[in-house]
């Protein structure tokens, strides 16, 4: 008998990579086009440290987000791993969105690296100007000045102005990012939305709320290590997520800060992650927060390992 591989006829499926300088909104804009918060947000720079797979899917097209690092000149060991995170995330891609955010006139030295590493990479990509919801200028012209500033070396194969806050012209984004990728089979099921682990996830949201509840550089001295998992879904005899986590930090002051008066500040930021875990996984959770200090680990290659930035 004679068996007949049946084709996707029409069926879009393909991997798009999301560059730019650290803030420009890539995780606002992957949360977004998914409607779920997959990807954790804050309003301060360099919070996303991995290459993170969010998957849009709809009637005939499956889209793999890379959001990736925000690009930016580094500074220590840790910096230099998201550099090299990002130049990663943009092998075996069919498309990049390069995102630039409205009203910007002027480039710095992280946006000359992003446009130095999008030449390198020799990828198709299309120029997304996010914020346009802050922008006192119209779409068109904040597109030409985007287009005059960013591509002087450049060619995008398509620019668009969105609002990753408002959702405003992201469904056209999502058309434009069809019209580009390959036909083929889905990468994932259509029942999966992001390819990382659950314990990874909530080691994330742990970390959001320290960039959301304190300021300075407090954030960009924390690392996030979950030690212990638990779920109901692996232990039947347990009726809640129990959740062991680190938080490193580099000096006693910081430890002091993350700790707060009495107890508050761990208490708030263990809360928060506790409320957004719970929306994630359908389980209730005991959330059990440690802080340790180690010296200076974002300037140490085997510490930055250690903490999981491989």
């Amino acid at each position: 008998m004679d068996f007949q591989i049946n084709e996707f006829t029409g069926f879009k499926a393909g991997i798009v990579a999301l560059l730019g300088r650290p803030n420009v909104g890539k995780s606002s804009l992957v949360n977004r086009i998914l409607g779920v918060r997959v990807n954790i947000v804050s309003n301060k720079p360099q919070t996303t440290r991995d290459n993170l797979l969010a998957i849009y899917n709809g009637p005939d097209l499956q889209v793999v987000f890379r959001d990736m690092p925000g690009v930016h000149i580094p500074r220590h060991e840790l910096g230099q791993h998201l550099v090299r995170t990002a130049r990663r995330g943009l092998e075996e891609i069919d498309l990049v969105c390069y995102m630039v955010e409205a009203g910007k006139r002027k480039l710095n030295d992280d946006d000359l690296l992003s446009c130095d590493i999008l030449e390198e990479a020799g990828v198709p990509f299309i120029l997304v100007v996010n914020k346009i919801d802050t922008s006192k200028e119209p779409e068109i012209q904040e597109i030409e000045s985007a287009k005059e500033l960013y591509c002087q070396n450049l060619n995008p194969i398509g620019t668009l102005a969105v609002s990753a806050k408002t959702g405003r012209n992201v469904d056209f984004l999502l058309d434009m990012i069809k019209t580009v990728i390959p036909e083929g089979y889905p990468y994932y099921p259509d029942d999966i939305i992001v390819d990382s682990s659950e314990r990874f996830l909530a080691s994330e949201f742990i970390r959001e709320k320290i960039f959301q509840l304190t300021g300075m550089e407090i954030p960009h001295c924390t690392a996030v290590k979950v030690d212990e998992y638990k779920s109901p879904d692996e232990y039947p005899e347990r009726k809640d997520l129990y959740i062991r986590a680190t938080i490193f930090v580099e000096r006693d002051s910081q430890k002091k800060i993350i700790i707060g008066k009495g107890g508050s500040m761990i208490k708030r930021i263990g809360s928060l992650a506790r409320t957004e875990i719970e929306k994630f996984t359908g389980h209730k959770v005991y959330l059990d927060l440690w802080i340790k200090v180690r010296k200076n680990w974002r300037r140490s290659p085997v510490e930055v390992r250690r903490m999981g930035y491989r």
